[in-house]
This record gives C-alpha cells, structure tokens and sequence, in this order.
C-alpha cells in the first residue's frame, strides 16, 4: 500500500500520473491530506472512482487518540495516539504567550538508554514514517482546535537516529500547501548523535538545534547517557562548534537538573569552559521524577543557574507545564503497556 502521506506534492503528482489521472490531482490530495481529512471519502473534490481507487491502494490511517489528559493548571493537553500497527506514541500540546507548541515523538520508543528518561525504558520498537511524524500535528491542531505555529522533536525516540524520515517530514511541514511551519519556529532535539549533527550543518537548515546534554564531562555523561560511549562529550562539543561556525545558528543545550549527579559548581563552570566563544543557551530542566529511576530532582536549580550567569552563560530554568498530567516524556506510553500487560 502507498504511504500518501509521506510524499510531497510533487511525488504525489507522479503517483496519481501512474494512475491515469491529471497532474493537478497531485496538489489536490495533498492539501487534503494537510487539512486532516479521516477518509477518501471527504475528498469531494475528487471523482468518486479516483476515491475508491486510492482507498483500495493507498495507505490511510490517521492516529486514534486513545488517550487524551487535559491540565487544569495550564491548559496543557498530553495525547497518547494508537498507529495502525497498534503501537503507542505521544505528543504534547503547550500553550505559551507567543503561540501553541506541539511536542511530538520521532520513533515508537528509543534505543539511546538515558538512565533518568520513561521513553526508553522498554527500548526501541520502530521508527516513525514522515507521515506518522506530521499526523501528531495535524491532529493535535485538529483535535485540539488550536492553531500549531511552532514544532520540537523532544517527544518519544532520538531524531537523529531516524534522521531521513525526519527531514522527509521537516520538508512537508513546512510546505507552503501544507501548514506552512516555518523553519525557526521547529527546534530538533539530540542526545549527541554526532553525524546527524554533522548532516544537519551541512543542510544548513535555519532550525534551533536542541543538544541534551545533561553532563559536561564524560565520567558523568556515561553514567546516565549510553550515547556518550560512542559519541564522547568532548567530541560533541566540538561537533557543536562546527555546527555554529557552519550555520550561525545558536544552540540550545538541554541540562535535566539531577541531584547530587550532575548539579555541582564545577559542573557548571565546566560547561562555561566548553561553550566559550560559541553562542549558546543553557535550559535547566527540572527532572520528572520516573518511578523506575534512581534519579531525583535536583535542590541547586536556582543555584546553578546562577553559576552559569556569572560566566555570563544565558540559562533559563524550564517552566514546568502540565504539573497535574502525565505531560513528561514517555510517561502515558509506559502507563499503557503496563496496563496491558496486567489485562
């Protein structure tokens, strides 16, 4: 069965060429396709027969929100969507003063082992089609009835461990028949995977490039990161500093605050070493605290951002959303297969 959804237009021109219809058909599904249409059927601008010829050859299935957590606080609204094979991804909706942000997952699980993260607890199942990555969007827009104007890739899965689908995808969101997402308004984020950062350069996509970092020295990175064994942290900082001398683009480094691990001054006085001379911000993460990790949330937050700032470092402290949902990464996925697993 053909993947629609994960071809351009100009693919889908082709596909519907070899179905003996005209060229203009290609645009034609295609923007029904980014409005968020359930069937063939709604397609009422095509012929009854081209419907049902693409319903009996084309792949359609639009995720099913399976689970559904609204916060009272803040209005933050977690979605655990159900693909067609029945595997189990999430996305979250954040509203902020500039506009809506979705959080959506790259791969069903993840294989990078980050010793504080839900999402990998049960590993790696598949990777995400470019289609299943832009559904989260426009069915989080659809459901929600909000407007989506900005993107990160934080979700469930490491991008760049599935970094063709994941440019397939970049290019039609932000497809001007499509929904249009520009590229500044869609931040990537990496655990240091070092060739997709080096890829990234090269494409000079005007994206904000996420790193998380969580350690800046490799004793402790290795501890709570498994990627750090095959990409030192040495390496990845000057992987970084070919990324913004290649691009100009600042890079946000994520730092997940953990206690007694990775919160000390030297710590942060290592990380002002690192990035010195290269643009970057430092988002101090408060840590969710998973059940199955040893890992607390760290008391010197405040602290070590000020650290930070006296080495004239920017660092902000993440503001924590949807405090009364399951809104962390990974957290309603692993809920889920628990339950299933109980029935």
């Amino acid at each position: 069965m053909t993947d629609l959804k994960s071809q351009t237009p100009e693919e889908l021109t082709k596909t519907l060429k070899a179905m003996g219809e005209p060229a203009f058909r290609g645009k034609q599904v295609f923007t029904w396709l980014h409005k968020g249409v359930g069937s063939f059927d709604e397609m009422t601008n095509l012929s009854k027969s081209l419907r049902e010829k693409l319903a009996s050859t084309c792949a359609f299935t639009p995720p099913k929100a399976v689970r559904k957590q609204v916060s009272k606080l803040d209005g933050t609204i977690k979605y655990l969507w159900e693909l067609a094979d029945g595997n189990c991804i999430e996305s979250v909706l954040m509203q902020y003063h500039h506009g809506n942000t979705v959080c959506i997952s790259s791969q069903v699980g993840c294989r990078m082992g980050c010793a504080f993260c839900a999402s990998t607890i049960a590993g790696k199942v598949r990777d995400l089609t470019p289609g299943e990555l832009l559904d989260q969007v426009i069915f989080t827009q659809k459901d929600s009835g909000l407007p989506i104007s900005n993107i990160v890739l934080m979700g469930i899965g490491e991008p760049m461990d599935n970094l063709d689908n994941v440019l397939k995808f970049l290019e039609l969101v932000n497809h001007p028949d499509g929904l249009n997402i520009g590229m500044r308004h869609i931040s990537l984020s990496t655990c240091g995977v070092i060739p997709g950062i080096e890829r990234l350069a090269e494409l000079g996509l005007q994206l904000t490039l996420s790193v998380s970092l969580h350690a800046p020295d490799g004793e402790t990175r290795s501890k709570i990161m498994p990627v750090n064994r095959a990409y030192p942290v040495e390496a990845l900082f000057a992987a970084c500093r070919r990324y913004f001398e290649r691009t100009g683009r600042r890079i946000s480094f994520e730092y997940a605050m953990i206690d007694g691990v990775n919160d000390h001054d030297w710590q942060a006085d290592l990380i002002a070493e690192k990035v010195r001379g290269m643009p970057g911000h430092v988002n101090l993460i408060p840590l969710n605290d998973v059940v199955e990790s040893p890992f607390k949330p760290s008391k010197r937050t405040a602290a070590f951002q000020k650290r930070l700032e006296t080495h004239g470092l920017t660092a902000t402290v993440r503001r924590s959303l949807g405090g009364d949902i399951d809104a962390s990464c990974g957290q309603l996925r692993r809920k889920a297969m628990e339950e299933q697993k109980g029935e």
